[in-house]
């Protein structure tokens, strides 16, 4: 089953435009996400809904935050990008009248709705500022520099 990747990438792009001076465009977001502008936008838009980012069109335009990263938590930008699913289990629904079959699901349900309900207080108490401290404390340990982070193409 294929793992959805959505929240990684866009706290990646976020944490990048943390760093950046300037406006940037859906192009060089997707350079970064290796994946087309157009997704980029997709994913913006839930993100400009919300407030945490703003976009000005012309030359020198684009994309911004607009959020104080230690006001928004991996919670709100999940939300923020439509919640998608936490966890990729499913339940068997091919006998819907069976007994066992129902003893299974209520069993993995009840699990799945624990799982789902610590990941969710766990990313409510994680800040883009947590993030963003991480990264630095790493950059600097790792004897990098910011040209060392670019994803130019």
């Amino acid at each position: 089953m294929k793992r959805d990747s959505k929240l990684s990438a866009v706290l990646h792009v976020l944490l990048h435009m943390a760093e950046m001076k300037a406006p940037v465009t859906s192009e060089s977001l997707a350079v970064a996400m290796q994946t087309n502008p157009v997704v980029v936008r997709r994913l913006m838009a839930g993100l400009r809904q919300a407030g945490f980012v703003s976009s000005a069109k012309g030359h020198g335009g684009g994309w911004v935050l607009s959020c104080t990263l230690s006001a928004v938590t991996l919670g709100d930008i999940h939300n923020a990008v439509g919640a998608p699913a936490l966890l990729a289990l499913g339940n068997r629904t091919e006998s819907p009248g069976c007994i066992v079959e129902q003893a299974v699901n209520a069993a993995l349900d009840g699990v799945c709705d624990e799982a789902e309900a610590l990941l969710l207080r766990r990313f409510n108490s994680i800040t883009l500022a947590d993030l963003s401290r991480d990264f630095h404390r790493r950059m600097t340990g790792g004897g990098f520099t910011s040209k060392d982070i670019e994803h130019a193409p």
